[in-house]
């Protein structure tokens, strides 16, 4: 089966009752979904057919990115009424926690594991002589989206290393430019307009640059740190409207994303050749986004809602502290924090796909 997109309409109608059939909750006939890598994947081999088929969603749209890459656009349509553009959306948990802080109406539904130093690395030109270090970046140009990883890692990372970012707030030792274009910080970069950047080297725009040599790293995040362990982590966030009204949707949507996480690790070369179709990406740029120790795509769950929330509370502490210009002020409580993570989706909810929580909190 190939895929097939179609232009961003209002699909997600209003669902009908078909409790004969379905029982009694409603029936979401289509959904819109991010077009990306698994997702891909996951409609090439059927998986969508096999779980949505169970509830009635007889028909999945997969939604491309625009062409200009604007970081945060597709929360921003998870957030429209009803989620009718987009109804479930991947973000890192620190711009997902921004944009419901912003009023979005959003929740998390599911979030990952820990990440890893891999993840996002600061990089320069591969050319750039004076860059090799991050202590290098003292008094330089920084160039990435300020909502975002490409921001909160080198936030931590920068302040640890005692050369932290400019703000609206604070004078710094290392000048941030908001980049929210992929494509334009890597130019930035390149050219020498800026001096460094971060980045996912899975993400599209940043794996070809990076395997032609054009890229390098001059710091990773730390392995204890706040961002590996906490901010760095991947949510789906699900507007809360539709979540409540089809919680099937969105526990069927999780199955079938481990469904895909678990067959493209043991088919790596025929995911990554789907991948490359459909993404239209040459084919070892799509094997990059499967293999390499910092791809996100392909993560495991956090099963335990507890462990989910102490991970946003422990970011938020952490960044306050060191004078994040927007959570200073403007941040959640605790209490805030709590039903941001919808505890349904999580190990002992009524919509989990979770048997168990093995692990111990931190």
């Amino acid at each position: 089966m190939s895929v097939k997109t179609t232009i961003i309409g209002s699909l997600l109608a209003v669902g009908v009752f078909h409790s004969a059939s379905f029982g009694a909750e409603a029936v979401l006939p289509q959904i819109n979904l991010q077009k990306s890598p698994w997702t891909v994947v996951a409609l090439e081999k059927g998986f969508f057919k096999e779980e949505f088929d169970k509830i009635g969603t007889k028909k999945v749209t997969l939604i491309a990115q625009g062409a200009a890459e604007l970081l945060g656009a597709e929360s921003a349509a998870v957030g429209s009424s009803g989620g009718d553009r987009l109804a479930i959306a991947q973000r890192m948990v620190y711009p997902s926690t921004i944009h419901r802080i912003n009023g979005l109406n959003t929740v998390v539904i599911w979030i990952s594991e820990p990440s890893n130093r891999y993840r996002t690395p600061i990089l320069a030109a591969a050319d750039n002589k004076k860059i090799n270090t991050i202590k290098d970046l003292d008094g330089k140009k920084f160039g990435s989206s300020r909502i975002s990883c490409y921001w909160s890692s080198p936030f931590e990372s920068l302040n640890e290393a005692g050369i932290p970012f400019d703000s609206r707030l604070t004078k710094g030792r290392v000048r941030h430019e908001n980049i929210d274009n992929s494509n334009l910080a890597i130019q930035s970069v390149i050219t020498g307009a800026t001096d460094a950047t971060a980045a996912h080297l899975a993400a599209p725009a940043f794996t070809a640059a990076w395997l032609s040599g054009k890229l390098k790293v001059v710091d990773r995040p730390a392995d204890e740190g706040v961002y590996v362990n906490y901010a760095g982590r991947v949510t789906y966030v699900a507007n809360k409207t539709l979540a409540d009204k089809y919680p099937s949707v969105i526990k069927a949507f999780l199955a079938v994303r481990e469904k895909t996480r678990e067959w493209a690790t043991d088919h790596p070369n025929e995911a990554a050749a789907i991948i490359a179709k459909e993404l239209r990406v040459p084919t070892d740029v799509a094997l990059f986004q499967i293999t390499h120790l910092g791809q996100w795509e392909f993560m495991g769950g956090e099963p335990s809602a507890d462990r989910a929330r102490l991970a946003i509370k422990e970011f938020l502490r952490y960044y306050i502290a060191n004078g994040d210009d927007i959570l200073t002020q403007k941040s959640l409580t605790d209490k805030e924090v709590d039903e941001f993570i919808d505890g349904r989706f999580f190990a002992g909810g009524s919509h989990s796909i979770y048997k168990s929580v093995t692990k111990s909190l931190k």
